[in-house]
């Protein structure tokens, strides 16, 4: 099911809350004044339980987490407008249990061991993932009771991403929304100045290729000047997988990780970066590739100064007051910075790929009160679809980051591709012996000035990688058919 369209006008008025105690954080309750939506979203059979049904309702729900996802403590940032549908609708209310990002895991396990656990947390596929491992550690429970995917509309354009939460027949997070990972930001001015085609236009002819990429970059890169054709952190990520919808980590039919070195989509990725590579178009220091040339390591610097041509990164890479703006990427306001998806293989199938951002939450082992986490979840879901609740996200990048009209229409395009064509990283929560050896493959083909070829790559580390995924289908074979599994 497609996501709801239309975009109407919403009143956000900021009504400060009376904090206790004095230490905590004080939330700011965030107040909607909107037409009625809930007979236009019934018309497309999308509903949220009556009040007098809901499981639920009534109930603080223990939020575990080191950022809190619900609640405002800035009048210049719109969170959450589900959880206000749960407080009004539901009465109902959270606790935020603050934990450090990098103590998570533990603090949560501890939680589980003394009984007293936490209702429900955040989840994604990247660096805060919880899938697998946390699952086969038993962290988490399955929600196939309350959410279905095949057959609730509120839920069913979720469905590709929640399959990627599946273990043993059941699904292990609520998937709520999904974005995209990576654009690529350049100064429409620099292009001009060099007589490049813009990138967004060649997108809409369908001719944004790497084999265009490529040419721009060598016909650019000049390092005796100081001239680099590409930057940032996501170079490698952003060409081999998320642009081909190949990656070096799969899941077979049945749930297993599998090896795909020896595909040819992956191989031709990591020649286009090895060729990169050895035309020097990426700036590093000594070996070093994280050593940003760009004035600090601010994202998108000497974009603006014609010393690099594009920057590899999220939406947020863009996400810096409009006079910090103009000295990196360029002038907003005189149409300087333009923003395009990532160039597609021009031997592939055609397909313009993004890697898709789940935003979802896990319900935690032995939760107090897990239908009232379900019913927040709902009210998150329900209000990404509302057509009367403008879309927080993109109404900050236009008000608060001056985001052109044109640019928020690439954003949305975006947007369309990572949910028209679901592909998602498998690397995000694998045993540590997998990633490190991803890793690898990851940003070993640019190392050192004359970089390393694929073929070396893969040879030097075929077997430890292929062992270590046979350990972790192992693993993960053991929980299903345990006891604590099928019991």
């Amino acid at each position: 099911m497609k996501r709801i369209a239309a975009l109407l006008l919403v009143l956000l008025m900021i009504v400060t809350v009376t904090g206790c105690g004095g230490k905590k954080r004080q939330p700011i309750q965030l107040t909607l004044s909107t037409e009625d939506a809930e007979a236009i979203m019934a018309a497309a059979g999308i509903a949220l339980p009556p009040v007098e049904e809901a499981k639920g309702a009534n109930t603080v729900v223990d939020w575990f987490s080191w950022l809190d996802l619900f609640q405002n403590y800035s009048e210049e940032e719109i969170v959450q407008t589900g959880y206000y549908t749960f407080q009004n609708k539901y009465n109902g209310s959270i606790n935020w249990i603050e934990c450090t990002y990098e103590n998570r895991n533990n603090d949560l396990a501890n939680y589980l061991v003394a009984g007293t656990a936490p209702d429900m947390t955040n989840c994604g596929t990247s660096n805060f993932a919880t899938f697998p491992v946390n699952v086969t550690r038993g962290m988490y429970q399955p929600i196939d009771q309350w959410i279905d995917y095949d057959n609730d509309p509120l839920w069913m354009e979720m469905k590709d991403a929640g399959e990627y939460y599946e273990l043993g027949g059941r699904h292990w997070a609520i998937v709520y929304d999904l974005t995209f990972k990576d654009i690529v930001p350049y100064n429409r001015r620099v292009f001009d100045e060099w007589g490049f085609d813009d990138p967004w236009e060649l997108y809409l002819n369908d001719e944004w290729t790497w084999d265009v990429f490529l040419e721009m970059c060598l016909d650019f890169n000049s390092p005796d000047d100081d001239r680099f054709a590409v930057d940032g952190y996501y170079i490698v990520n952003g060409l081999v997988e998320e642009s081909t919808g190949h990656y070096i980590i799969e899941r077979d039919e049945e749930g297993h990780y599998m090896s795909n070195l020896d595909d040819p989509i992956i191989e031709a990725g990591e020649n286009l970066v090895y060729e990169l590579a050895r035309n020097d178009c990426m700036y590093r220091v000594g070996s070093n590739y994280w050593g940003l040339n760009t004035y600090g390591a601010t994202y998108g610097g000497r974009v603006k100064d014609g010393l690099c041509l594009f920057w590899f990164c999220d939406d947020e890479g863009l996400m810096m007051p409009v006079e910090e703006l103009k000295q990196t990427y360029g002038d907003i306001s005189e149409g300087e910075v333009m923003i395009a998806p990532l160039p597609r293989y021009q031997d592939g199938d055609g397909v313009y790929y993004l890697n898709s951002i789940p935003k979802a939450f896990n319900i935690i082992n032995g939760a107090k009160h897990p239908d009232a986490a379900v019913l927040l979840a709902m009210c998150t879901r329900f209000k990404i679809m509302d057509p009367t609740v403008i879309n927080i996200d993109r109404k900050q990048l236009k008000e608060k980051y001056l985001w052109t009209e044109e640019m928020l229409g690439v954003w949305d395009e975006c947007n369309e591709l990572a949910r028209e064509n679901v592909r998602m990283f498998q690397t995000g929560n694998l045993p540590q012996n997998v990633s490190d050896i991803y890793n690898r493959f990851d940003w070993n083909i640019i190392r050192s000035g004359g970089a390393t070829t694929w073929a070396q790559l893969k040879e030097q580390n075929r077997d430890s990688f292929e062992y270590y995924i046979e350990e972790l289908n192992a693993m993960i074979d053991s929980y299903v058919y345990s006891s604590e599994f099928t019991g």
